[in-house]
């Protein structure tokens, strides 16, 4: 049973902390029932409905902007071992910059970044 003694702990460290933010949730929220309020805007009443808030741009946008940061996702560990790997891992990022800049040609193409 000593060996127990952590992961119990761990056990009430982790439902103290749940108690805790439900307790501070309830301290926290306002009067009223849970449908009485909105869940954005504040607790404000909705006028329109949330998905047609945005163009459908903006969705382009961000496909683009997950192409760019899986980009960075994959050039930081690239940036550890390039100077291990030589010439061959810097042929392999230019291939990969390629393919990501012909994305980019093609959404320019498409009209993704003109927003007239």
């Amino acid at each position: 049973m000593g060996s127990f003694w952590p992961a119990l702990a761990l056990l009430g460290v982790s439902l103290a902390g749940v108690l805790g933010v439900y307790g501070a949730a309830a301290l926290v929220r306002g009067g009223g029932g849970p449908l009485e309020r909105e869940p954005y805007m504040g607790g404000g009443a909705v006028t329109e409905h949330a998905v047609s808030r945005f163009h459908v741009r903006w969705y382009a946008v961000t496909l683009l902007f997950l192409a760019f940061d899986m980009e960075m996702v994959f050039m930081y560990p690239w940036v550890l071992v390039v100077a291990e790997k030589g010439v061959h891992a810097v042929a392999e990022m230019f291939g990969f910059l390629a393919v990501l800049l012909a994305a980019v040609v093609y959404a320019w193409r498409e009209g993704a970044f003109r927003w007239t």
